[in-house]
């Protein structure tokens, strides 16, 4: 038998945080402009200026966190310029993505008031490597303070009375990057210093956030966690899918099966790095306190043709679903360490789950994945045991996993298994068997997402070319049946 899996539900693991299904919104090409924000006035149909159509599509999903305003925007954003009247508002060029002018019309009271409109968590990124600490201090008193203070006043002059709930902040953003290239010794003592007046205003705990590692530097991880673990409650990590290399970026679209299989190659690498860091974390914080917060992931393709290189506007195909199921597997299977994770980006830019054109709006196969996975959000991961082949694309080279799998229990006594397929030509029949179940499982329902092509895709003329459709599958008997998963697969099993 090449493939196999085991539920152990009597092997009950920590809660999945809901937040690792968050979400990223940068200041970056069309992510906002265009994509979230169209403005009251515009003809398309909006809530208050949010794109009607995106808002429902995300409450769809439970969308439970955003991050903004960046990503390296955040290190050169000045929170004062995107509030009060807009037609008073700075302008400024955005010099990290194509250079456009930013006119700030979307600021602090559009975002947090777009958090409220969704009911999701704000995660607010703040200005380390070109702000200051009366700054940074001054933008959380505004954001949070319940009482006569002269950034309170301000706020209400602005319009908005009472405060808002900040529940994440994170101090700087790839501080070892665009965010100032600091070390990792002086990042520790700028995190320290700045983190001292992010202050909690009131009953509500901001939850303290450190610019973590990018990729594989352990020693960013190490130095922080020795140097600055007790200031915080979450340590970032940015990682990013490609099929060759960051600097030789390929097509999102255009590509054979070797492409297939590196991309999906680097998307296994995404838990290595997760393990690596987390050891890391357990010398200082054994009793794994601290968050390891991954957000930013997702592919990272070369643009699409014809549009403007620094707006990182992509397709998103099958192969882009495939690491989503991948990635947010190994993520629920490390929920002891991983608290949350932002997919890059929310609209437009990168790994993006919904696309705009004008009035047309098309949800990608990332955005289906996502919806199909949102089971997870809150509910206990389950123990797995999972029997699988390898898929080699050289039969002489080392290949990856076939299947990725992750399991969870439901405050209603749901079981949910996610499964991905990482092989384009071979089906698998998978025998799926629940230990330790307290009660008879008699219901079983499945979805799949899959196409006849690699690189199919979702766009304007065909929207719902790729997305979940269901899948036949008997009912458990003596909690057990079996799956059959068609090549390149992502399936979703509910067992009741």
């Amino acid at each position: 038998m090449e493939h196999a899996i085991i539920v152990y539900a009597n092997q009950k693991g920590p809660v999945i945080e809901r937040d690792v299904y968050g979400h990223f919104s940068e200041h970056l090409g069309r992510c906002i402009y265009g994509g979230l924000w169209v403005g009251p006035d515009s003809p398309i149909p909006n809530i208050r200026g949010y794109r009607k159509d995106v808002v429902e599509a995300l409450k769809k999903i439970r969308i439970p966190n955003l991050r903004w305003p960046g990503g390296c925007f955040a290190d050169e954003y000045h929170w004062k310029d995107g509030i009060g009247p807009k037609e008073e508002r700075k302008r400024m060029v955005n010099t990290h993505w194509g250079g456009v002018v930013e006119d700030n019309s979307f600021g602090t009271h559009e975002f947090m008031d777009l958090c409220e409109l969704l009911e999701c968590k704000a995660y607010v990124n703040g200005n380390v490597g070109s702000g200051t600490i009366q700054e940074m201090q001054e933008w959380v008193e505004y954001m949070t303070f319940d009482g006569d203070s002269p950034m309170a006043r301000l706020r209400a002059k602005n319009g908005r009375e009472k405060p808002w709930k900040l529940p994440y902040f994170c101090v700087g953003n790839e501080n070892w990057g665009c965010g100032g290239n600091m070390t990792p010794e002086h990042y520790a003592d700028r995190y320290r210093n700045f983190q001292t007046y992010v202050r909690n205003y009131g009953k509500d705990k901001i939850y303290k956030i450190a610019g973590g590692p990018n990729v594989a530097d352990y020693k960013w991880t190490e130095v922080l966690m020795r140097e600055a673990a007790r200031m915080m409650d979450g340590l970032s990590l940015h990682y990013y899918t490609y099929e060759e290399r960051w600097e030789d970026k390929k097509s999102a679209t255009v590509f054979d099966e070797l492409g297939w299989f590196k991309t999906l190659k680097n998307a296994y690498r995404m838990d290595e790095l997760v393990a690596n860091h987390s050891n890391i974390m357990d010398k200082y914080d054994p009793e794994k306190r601290i968050g390891l917060i991954v957000d930013e992931w997702g592919c990272w393709h070369e643009a699409e043709p014809g549009t403007n290189p620094g707006f990182l506007y992509q397709q998103n195909t099958l192969r882009d679903a495939l690491v989503a199921g991948i990635t947010l597997n190994g993520f629920n299977n490390r929920a002891d360490r991983v608290r949350m994770a932002n997919l890059a980006q929310l609209a437009n830019v990168l790994q993006s789950p919904i696309l705009t054109e004008g009035p047309d709006m098309v949800l990608t196969p990332t955005y289906h994945v996502l919806d199909m996975y949102k089971n997870h959000q809150g509910a206990t991961l389950l123990a797995t045991g999972l029997a699988t082949g390898e898929y080699r694309h050289d039969p002489s080279a080392k290949g990856i996993p076939a299947l990725s799998v992750s399991a969870s229990l439901s405050t209603a006594g749901e079981i949910t298994l996610t499964v991905t397929n990482a092989n384009p030509k071979k089906a698998a029949r998978v025998p799926v068997s629940v230990s330790g179940h307290s009660g008879a499982l008699k219901n079983a329902r499945a979805e799949v997402l899959t196409a006849d092509r690699m690189n199919a895709l979702n766009d304007f003329a065909h929207p719902d070319a790729v997305k979940a459709r269901p899948l036949a599958v008997a009912a458990p008997k003596d909690g057990s049946l079996e799956l059959e998963l068609p090549p390149m697969s992502v399936v979703t099993l509910t067992l009741s």
